[in-house]
């Protein structure tokens, strides 16, 4: 790999995943590397096998000077989600620092169908995707779908108390697993493609509740009886449940999108570009069943 690669928000769950595969299983030399975090002492693991860590704060006023030597910057999209638009100010902000800092090419951690999506910060990741391409950079985009991860927020609770409430109806989601995300986005950009490219990554199988809360049951024995009930009664059962206010619209919005039909996709991208397997739901419910179980 020629050129040295930035990778923002190392310190996650993602980004690192993804410097783990850059580093083991496509072998790109860790002098090619830069890992960035608002934190760079939760990156002294990565330091230690010779990777060039460096404060990466999208809010920062100098954030251009960060990029500095970088040929390709992976932005991983930020976890704000306040009603101010911080998430799309912040990665705005780190598209104009790639491209003073004279980065070559943008790679950015987007969502499925961000045009016509319900997810309340959908336009973010439209604004960000439509400013990348404005910059006349060069950009891969991957359109992340939902993470199996993800539904531990919800199936431990729901599989305790026997009902899993959902005003997603007959909407269906191809869930992957965040690693297989990684080791996609790692291979991409271990291979420097020259040409501008749009990725959607998704897992192998589309499924409604139903059909998860199915799975969930013959994993681990236990019945899972799916409730469906409208936005408004969800919002009111995640107030009752302590869920903090300024979050219940923005989870709302998700079972919302996916009765919409707008992550109901299905695409082979991950493993092509990976050359690897996808993990199915049924073993990435079997590998955390201790936990669904509490």
């Amino acid at each position: 790999m020629t050129g040295k690669l930035l990778v923002t928000g190392a310190s996650g769950k993602l980004g690192a995943a993804v410097v783990h595969h850059l580093l083991d299983t496509f072998h790109v030399p860790a002098s090619s590397l830069i890992a960035g975090s608002r934190d760079p002492a939760r990156l002294a693991d990565i330091a230690a096998r010779g990777v060039e860590t460096r404060a990466v704060d999208f809010d920062d006023a100098a954030l251009a000077e960060s990029f500095a030597g970088a040929d390709r910057v992976l932005i991983i999209s930020t976890d704000a989600l306040d009603a101010e638009g911080t998430r799309l100010r912040q990665q705005l902000a780190a598209v104009a620092a790639a491209k003073s800092a004279g980065v070559s090419h943008i790679a950015y951690t987007s969502m499925p169908n961000p045009g016509e999506a319900k997810v309340l910060f959908a336009p973010d990741h439209k604004g960000t995707e439509d400013a990348i391409k404005a910059a006349g950079l060069g950009y891969t985009i991957f359109r992340n779908s939902w993470y199996m991860e993800n539904l531990m927020m919800t199936l431990p609770q729901a599989l305790a108390m026997g009902q899993w409430f959902t005003s997603a109806g007959t909407g269906r989601i191809a869930h992957i697993a965040r690693d297989d995300v990684a080791r996609a986005i790692a291979a991409s950009l271990a291979k420097e493609a020259s040409e501008n490219a749009t990725y959607t990554l998704t897992g192998p199988a589309a499924r409604t509740t139903e059909d998860i809360a199915a799975l969930v049951s013959q994993v681990t024995g236990k019945p899972l009886a799916v409730v469906h009930v409208s936005d408004e009664q969800l919002a009111q059962g995640m107030e009752g449940a302590g869920v903090p206010a300024p979050m219940v619209p923005t989870l709302v919005s998700f079972d919302t999108n996916t009765r919409d039909g707008k992550v109901d996709i299905v695409t082979d991208d991950a493993t092509a570009l990976s050359g690897s397997g996808a993990t199915s739901l049924e073993d990435f419910l079997t590998t955390v069943k201790p936990a669904l179980l509490g």
